[in-house]
């Protein structure tokens, strides 16, 4: 029984996320234009606010919009169908943050067939890969500035760990692999002991934490390569009563609340409302035959306790 009532509570949140939010004749004539986004999940706030700003631009618009997200961020072939069924109901613009990379480009090659304009959002695809543009961060430099901010405040020595979300996702390898070549190229008196996967989930990025500080009593610092490893992180640093420094990722309410209680430093703030609100404005471009550019930085902000309540 408790299976069926939490299957049918999934089911009703995917339901949810399908309906569609405007449905208004659009700016561009007398055709009615569909944009889609397609999230890594449907839980990080992440992902929330980039909706919001696909959803307000959408509105202005005056376009049909919906979100659709796999119930978890390992679920490929989830996400993956989603977008074919989008291509089916022949959607115009589809914005997707792909969970792997790679494994999405033949389902976007096909959408892109189809006349459909894809942008990518947040998570680039792998170098030589066709879209129609991508909207994110600019991960590699901001994981650079997230070493370089996590060696200044443990003094440019000591043991560090990384705690990051999927291994293989294309946005949080690259701000593991540039953190790592930061480190190395600049800081080598720091020792990275190990690099864990947590799926993103908070409870196992704690317990990866948690086995990290018992394997290393002298670690000194924790990197976090999203938001649920960062808060992940967090709370097993708080609930430890030790000193040691977290740098992380991305502005919500709970890292900004273990922020201002001093249990982690920093966080790379993004700007996921651009993301979505570029995103639809540059397939609707598209659409009108203009041309944008095949990158767009949405930019990147440090937050400490000086700023985040700011950010």
């Amino acid at each position: 029984m408790k299976k069926r009532i939490v299957f049918a509570a999934l089911c009703l949140i995917l339901v949810i996320l399908t309906v569609p939010v405007f449905a208004q004749k659009s700016q561009l004539g007398n055709l009615t234009i569909k944009a889609m986004f397609i999230a890594m999940d449907a839980m990080d706030e992440h992902w929330l606010k980039l909706n919001q700003g696909a959803q307000q631009a959408a509105a202005k618009a005056k376009i049909i919009y919906t979100m659709q997200a796999p119930f978890n961020k390992v679920d490929t072939a989830q996400q993956i169908g989603i977008m074919e069924n989008a291509i089916t109901a022949k959607y115009d613009i589809i914005l997707v943050a792909p969970q792997l990379a790679a494994s999405m480009v033949p389902t976007i090659n096909k959408a892109r067939a189809a006349g459909i304009k894809v942008i990518v959002v947040d998570s680039p695809l792998p170098a030589g890969a066709a879209h129609d543009g991508f909207i994110g961060t600019d991960n590699g430099a901001a994981a650079r500035t997230a070493a370089d901010t996590l060696a200044k405040q443990i003094g440019g020595k000591g043991k560090i760990a990384i705690v990051n979300a999927q291994a293989g996702a294309g946005t949080t390898m690259v701000r593991e692999n540039e953190f790592k070549a930061q480190i190395q190229a600049k800081y080598p008196n720091i020792q990275i002991v190990g690099t864990q996967y947590s799926d993103g989930d908070r409870a196992r990025a704690m317990n990866i934490a948690q086995d990290f500080m018992r394997a290393n009593p002298d670690l000194v610092g924790f990197y976090a390569c999203n938001e649920g490893s960062t808060v992940g992180v967090g709370q097993a640093v708080k609930q430890s009563g030790k000193k040691l420094v977290v740098v992380g990722w991305d502005k919500s309410a709970d890292s900004q609340a273990l922020i201002l209680d001093g249990t982690i430093y920093a966080v790379m703030v993004q700007n996921p409302a651009a993301m979505g609100s570029k995103g639809i404005e540059a397939g609707l471009a598209l659409l009108s035959g203009k041309t944008v550019p095949q990158s767009s930085d949405s930019g990147c902000t440090v937050g400490t306790r000086a700023n985040i309540a700011k950010l």
